[in-house]
């Protein structure tokens, strides 16, 4: 007898662990004007994806956790503990907790992926 799963692509397969998620899932916040943010968590780890409208900013801010990002379209100013550089697409940065830092957007749109650990509860 054959396995009536066998002619299904993956994609269409349950997933009861909840292993991969669609697109545009997570919460999402808006957390300053301009900058919204989709954010999914696991146990120990929340990964974030950040959309920032030209001319918006995270305003200067720290928290005790971990923060590393990667750019993935246009171009953001980064200032971390006093330093500031322009990143683009591919660049990627560490914030240890505790480090004051800020975001502006530059001439355009830019979407960034940051990750934090532990996880942040106030964007679940």
């Amino acid at each position: 007898m054959s396995d009536p799963r066998a002619t299904e692509s993956p994609e269409t397969l349950p997933d009861p662990a909840g292993y991969f998620l669609p697109a545009g899932s997570g919460s999402r916040h808006e957390i300053f004007p301009g900058v919204e943010i989709r954010t999914t968590a696991g146990k120990g780890v929340m990964l974030s994806v950040v959309r920032f409208e030209p001319g918006s900013a995270v305003a200067v801010h720290s928290h005790p956790h971990e923060q590393m990002g990667m750019m993935i379209e246009g171009r953001l100013e980064f200032t971390v503990g006093g330093v500031t550089r322009t990143l683009g697409p591919g660049d990627i940065w560490r914030i240890p907790g505790g480090v004051p830092h800020s975001v502006r957007a530059l001439e355009g749109p830019a979407v960034a992926l940051d990750v934090f650990h532990p996880i942040r509860e106030d964007y679940l």
